[in-house]
């Protein structure tokens, strides 16, 4: 079965940087999309950025372009997800999900229905 196991986060201060991976298991990884959504405390999970099967088509929420980069290291099964000038308002459990389809397109799935498998989410916590 597919399994998705995020690490990386943490605390840390405005401004600061991390790196959460997530490494993937269960199926040929390079044929699916992955995404990275994060939920608040108290607030709806939402999506951060997704990257294609290929790498070749990324996509990001409006608030965090310019500070976070998604990538993929197919040869790894692994997604990465590299935040910079991280805000309070980034402190969320960040969560690690993927899709059920091979070779699909990522415009425009965006959606927590969009996707089909998750990980059990990172803490990451940016204080101010």
């Amino acid at each position: 079965q597919v399994q998705l196991v995020e690490s990386g986060g943490g605390l840390v201060q405005a401004g600061g940087s991390l790196r959460l991976s997530c490494a993937a298991s269960g199926r040929t990884f390079s044929r699916y999309n992955m995404a990275w959504f994060r939920q608040a405390p108290g607030k709806e999970r939402e999506f951060v950025a997704a990257i294609s099967w290929s790498g070749s088509i990324i996509d990001y929420r409006d608030s965090v372009k310019g500070r976070f980069t998604i990538s993929r290291d197919n040869a790894k099964n692994t997604v990465y997800l590299q935040m910079s000038s991280l805000k309070p308002e980034d402190t969320a459990a960040y969560y690690c999900a993927t899709d059920g389809k091979i070779f699909t397109s990522i415009i425009g799935r965006t959606s927590i229905g969009d996707y089909d498998y998750w990980g059990q989410g990172t803490q990451v916590t940016v204080s101010s």
